[in-house]
């Protein structure tokens, strides 16, 4: 497509959730995040919902609870367990963007709104999205001091320091029960890109296998800012026990499954998470004993991390069969972080990258057994 949206970056997400301190004991006292703002006493009358910011890095999560009935959050909640309800876009010209957005027949819920503090301007609209009820906002900053209209930034962040070194969010993966419609949105209305894909299911490397799951994946992307949204459908055989069928099971519709932070050494990361209590997924050993021939197979001649080390951490690699590579590890989804269903399916990712700028399809298989294990040990598939 001629015409950009002007994507510069990924802003913020924004997270609907019940319980305001059990996300500040995980983002801040786990992960180490800082509190950076919240929300003043006239937005949460007005918006009937509390918010808090935190930040580590260039992510922003943002995570709004309900206050009594009516609001944004508490809408969202009653239909769905907590998840994110906005992804933010900082774009150049909000106004441009709108322009060619409703030119393509994007479904706006608000015309470009401006407002003013004593930094500068923020321009703000926000449309509706085949991600169930998540929207997708975008803002175009010109000096503005706040986060948000009516958000009040601590002149000092509070509480972490960023110990684990995370950076950008990498990229952002939702999970639909049927992605082509939503592929066809993210091309014709965002102006995205096909930029990789993949097909996979167990059974094909367990012939007769009387259960398993399968996925198939795209992902879009936009060129010029390098944004990317991993899009993945179940498949068949055993269609209904695939776990991404049970993630739109439990999350009630499509939505984001996961966001992956960058890590600037993920071994240092994993290892300081895990001293902290942060519940991974388990990768089963197995994954390990193949892992020398895999190396091998992907054309690579040696890694800068230790076998034992990636083993002992759980740390999964993948490459691009051109001597570069990745290494990703994912936490346990918030359900069974919390041992509460409504805290619903969605889980972070922390991957760092050594060239390969694919989305580890050698680890689909680990990742999707290490998903059902924890699916069946708690009794949901």
């Amino acid at each position: 497509m001629s015409k950009s949206l002007g994507l510069l970056r990924i802003d913020s997400l924004h997270y609907y959730v019940r319980d305001l301190a059990r996300s500040r004991e995980l983002f801040v006292d786990k992960l180490d995040f800082a509190e950076v703002g919240t929300s003043t006493p006239q937005l949460e009358e007005e918006g009937r919902q509390r918010s808090v910011a935190f930040r580590a890095g260039d992510a922003t999560f943002v995570f709004i609870e309900p206050l009594g009935k009516g609001g944004r959050a508490w809408r969202f909640l009653n239909k769905h367990p907590e998840g994110v309800g906005t992804v933010v876009f900082e774009v150049e010209d909000a106004e441009a963007a709108f322009a060619v957005l409703e030119e393509r027949g994007a479904t706006p819920i608000t015309g470009v709104r401006t407002f003013v503090d004593d930094g500068g301007t923020l321009k703000t609209f926000s449309i509706t999205t085949p991600f169930g009820d998540t929207t997708f906002r975008f803002v175009e900053r010109r000096g503005y001091l706040s986060l948000f209209p009516g958000f009040a930034t601590f002149a000092s962040p509070r509480g972490g320091g960023n110990r684990h070194g995370f950076g950008a969010i990498d990229h952002i993966t939702s999970n639909f029960p049927t992605m082509k419609p939503a592929l066809l949105w993210m091309e014709h209305v965002l102006g995205l890109e096909e930029y990789w894909g993949v097909s996979f299911h167990t059974a094909d490397v367990a012939p007769g296998a009387t259960s398993g799951t399968g996925l198939k994946s795209t992902v879009m992307w936009d060129r010029e800012s390098g944004i990317k949204f991993a899009n993945n459908e179940p498949s068949r055989p055993f269609f209904r026990s695939s776990q991404i069928n049970v993630f739109s099971e439990e999350n009630r519709g499509p939505g984001v499954q996961h966001v992956a932070l960058q890590a600037a050494d993920i071994v240092q990361a994993v290892r300081s998470l895990r001293d902290r209590g942060v519940p991974f997924m388990p990768t089963p050993g197995t994954y390990y004993d193949a892992l020398p021939d895999r190396i091998l197979a992907m054309g690579l001649e040696r890694l800068d991390e230790s076998l034992d080390e990636l083993r002992e951490l759980e740390v999964l690699v993948d490459g691009d069969g051109r001597g570069r590579y990745m290494l990703q590890i994912f936490l346990k989804e918030g359900a069974d972080q919390h041992a509460d269903p409504e805290a619903g399916p969605f889980f972070l990712e922390v991957i760092q990258r050594k060239g390969d700028q694919g989305f580890g399809a050698g680890n689909f298989r680990a990742l999707f057994e290490s998903i059902e294990r924890e699916q069946r040990a708690a009794g949901r598939v």
